[in-house]
């Protein structure tokens, strides 16, 4: 059974950085896509970025472009979401979860395994 574990999260300003981490107290987080979402009050979740099974290949939604990346140190079993130039907007809940497939997709009911969630608070 694969239990996901959100990190990192924290009150920040405007303009800072936050690195965020994804591990997994069970199975390796290789081969199946990972993706990182997040839920502001009163708003649906929300897709981020995404890695796929293996690799490096990233994407990552274009109100983040530029400005979060998502990595894989797998030697750590580790999922990362490195985010700079942080916005008001980005207050959330930030989630990671596992894809069913390699490649992944932006719908979240295509994932499982949900972590708890870290908290982002960005003040303007």
């Amino acid at each position: 059974q694969v239990q996901l574990v959100e990190s990192g999260g924290g009150l920040v300003q405007a303009g800072d950085s936050l690195t965020l981490s994804c591990t997994s107290s069970g199975d390796t987080l290789s081969n199946f896509a990972i993706g990182w979402f997040r839920q502001a009050p009163g708003k649906s979740r929300q897709y981020v970025a995404r890695i796929l099974g293996a690799g490096n290949i990233t994407y990552v939604a274009d109100d983040v472009k530029g400005r979060f990346t998502i990595s894989r140190d797998a030697a750590k079993n580790t999922i990362f979401l490195q985010m700079n130039n942080v916005k008001f907007e980005d207050t959330a809940i930030y989630y990671c979860a596992r894809h069913i497939g390699f490649y992944g997709s932006r719908d979240a009911s295509d994932y499982s395994n949900w972590g708890q969630g870290t908290q982002v608070t960005v003040s303007s």
